[in-house]
């Protein structure tokens, strides 16, 4: 686990040539195929390498949640452990790591009749009517949410008309069992902040030398999207479509994107500081491979029997 740009692609990759792992992916973005270069995405030559589980499994006009996530993962678990080797889990979607260890709230299907009323009424009033709505309905989710944030306020309300009682009131009521494997929780953060936003910076101004714009100009031309789609809500895409639509110039886009990554490279530490049981390695030491490596090689060599060799990582 690490925040976005920390080096959890390459040290994994690493990590897969040296020790018997499979790697699944534990990313919102990467699901979507086509979305290469604003998610900065293994190349074709680093998944040759090291083959990535729940990478292009997704057009980007579906939604993925972290319930689907939890399932997909258990049963590539399974699989894996199956074969004799250990699952390797790596990625930046707090959410999904916690899905996986904790379960999942018991909450109510998506309804699609409903999502589509709501969706209407957003194009119609603005997603800060609905959030104001959803502060009269259930106040302690609405005060964690910022008014744009589509996709939460619309499950929230959904919530709320479907079961007649506030998402807040429903949450801890976890589901899907026991994780039946022991878990070996490893995260990367940087010794010096400064030095991760640099890198940030860096990759974001990279992706769009690289074509980052034209991907997306592709992507809605080949695709009926909109800018509320999880898809197009990730981080570097949104600020991309106001850029296609003239809302902001090329080095307001440089200078946006990088500041909303920063600012999700900080929300996944917030996430790991309240971890518990993990074992943080510093992702600006050079020397990361090598130690995470032999550390891992520890914990795994010689142990036996189920919650053991096979357990994920």
């Amino acid at each position: 686990m690490g925040p976005t740009a920390c080096g959890k692609t390459d040290l994994a990759v690493a990590l897969a040539e040296r020790l018997p792992l499979e790697i699944i992916s534990v990313d919102s973005a990467l699901v979507y195929r086509g979305m290469d270069i604003g998610t900065a995405k293994p190349d074709a030559a680093t998944l040759a390498r090291a083959p990535h589980h729940l990478v292009d499994i997704l057009e980007p006009t579906e939604r993925y949640s972290a319930g689907r996530f939890r399932a997909d993962a258990l049963k590539l678990m399974a699989e894996i452990t199956a074969r004799g080797r250990v699952p390797l889990l790596v990625g930046g979607t707090m959410l999904y790591f916690k899905a996986l260890k904790a379960g999942l709230d018991a909450l109510p299907r998506a309804d699609a009749r409903l999502r589509a009323e709501l969706d209407a009424r957003a194009a119609r009033e603005g997603w800060p009517a609905l959030h104001a709505e959803l502060a009269r309905l259930d106040p302690a989710t609405a005060a964690r949410l910022p008014p744009t944030d589509a996709q939460r306020i619309q499950r929230a309300l959904e919530v709320c008309l479907v079961t007649g009682r506030p998402l807040s009131a429903l949450q801890g009521g976890a589901r899907g069992g026991a994780l039946p494997y022991r878990l070996i929780e490893i995260a990367l953060l940087p010794h010096d902040r400064a030095a991760l936003h640099a890198r940030i910076d860096a990759r974001f101004r990279a992706m769009l030398a690289a074509g980052f714009v034209d991907e997306l100009r592709r992507l809605r031309a080949d695709y009926d999207l909109t800018p509320d789609l999880p898809s197009m809500r990730c981080v570097g895409y949104r600020q991309a479509w106001d850029h296609l639509d003239g809302k902001c110039s090329p080095e307001e886009l440089c200078a946006r994107g990088a500041a909303a990554t920063r600012q999700l490279a900080k929300r996944q530490m917030t996430w790991l500081r309240g971890w518990q049981g993990v074992e943080v390695f510093d992702c600006l030491d050079p020397g990361l491979a090598g130690r995470v490596t032999a550390w891992l090689a520890g914990r795994l060599q010689g142990s036996s029997g189920p919650g053991a060799a096979t357990d994920p990582v």
